[in-house]
């Protein structure tokens, strides 16, 4: 069972609004300018996204690698997309830290202790899966993708690549967000074992459940519809999350004999 808060702690439906509204309002102003700082670095932050591309067209002898856009507009809407994504990850210490303090009317004393130690490891989170799919996954994935160019066997054609700026950014941009975002999965389950709303063998025994749910998820948030972009993001979807059963071990009550499955906490 699920505690309840300390009376003053308590809010209504409406002032649990306004205070969405406050806090979104704030996050908006905190990832504004970071997004003008990554647009003045827009041309220097494409350079280091494509560095993986460049190297899959060497790997597999396609010849110089280029973008191409398809009308005036193209770069500008995707630098401006790059240029947000870049905003979001450099103001994530600030968007978590007002995510915190929404929920936190609603912990107790003892719960909010754990701000820092929440933002830090969000950041992180957020910024490594990022990182993790930049520096892993996008080398093996752009060699895999454009192993499909070349000479057909009959060798009276070649398909050959061509690859726009703007699906190029689109494609990068929501991978390292999915990452991103999927990263965070230690973070929300520590946070509930640490908060005494799960322990780990409620969430070791909803692992089968979860591997389902991370199937759906890789599916829904990957932008491209292939196998192969899905497994990159349902791999670390579920070691993730046994990772995370392990530290709910340590950091979690332990489970008594009345401990239920998730699904019974939830009803």
């Amino acid at each position: 069972m699920i505690k309840a808060v300390d009376a003053d702690a308590r809010m209504g439906f409406l002032d649990h609004l306004e205070e969405l509204r406050s806090r979104l309002v704030k996050a908006l102003l905190g990832i504004v300018p970071a997004v003008g700082v990554a647009w003045y670095f827009k041309e220097q932050m494409l350079d280091l996204l494509v560095r993986p591309l460049i190297e899959a067209y060497g790997a597999l002898h396609l010849g110089p690698p280029k973008l191409h856009f398809m009308n005036p507009i193209d770069p500008i809407a995707a630098y401006l997309k790059m240029s947000f994504i870049a905003g979001l990850l450099l103001a994530s210490p600030w968007v978590f830290w007002q995510i915190w303090a929404f929920i936190s009317p609603g912990l107790h004393s003892r719960e909010k202790k754990m701000a820092l130690p929440f933002v830090f490891f969000s950041t992180l989170c957020f910024v490594g899966g990022a990182v993790f799919g930049y520096l892993v996954v996008f080398p093996r994935g752009f060699e895999t993708f454009l192993g499909f160019a070349g000479m057909l066997p009959s060798h009276n054609i070649t398909i050959e690549p061509t690859i726009t700026m703007s699906e190029y950014l689109d494609f990068t941009t929501q991978m390292l967000l999915a990452f991103g975002v999927v990263f965070e999965v230690p973070v929300v389950v520590t946070f509930l074992a640490a908060a005494g709303i799960v322990n780990w063998k409620q969430l070791l025994n909803f692992g089968r459940w979860w591997i389902l749910i991370a199937a759906i998820l890789s599916a829904v948030l990957t932008p491209t519809p292939d196998v192969a972009s899905q497994m990159m993001m349902l791999v670390p979807l579920v070691v993730l999350y046994f990772v995370s059963v392990i530290v709910a071990f340590f950091v979690g009550k332990k489970p008594g004999k009345e401990t239920g499955t998730i699904g019974e906490i939830v009803k």
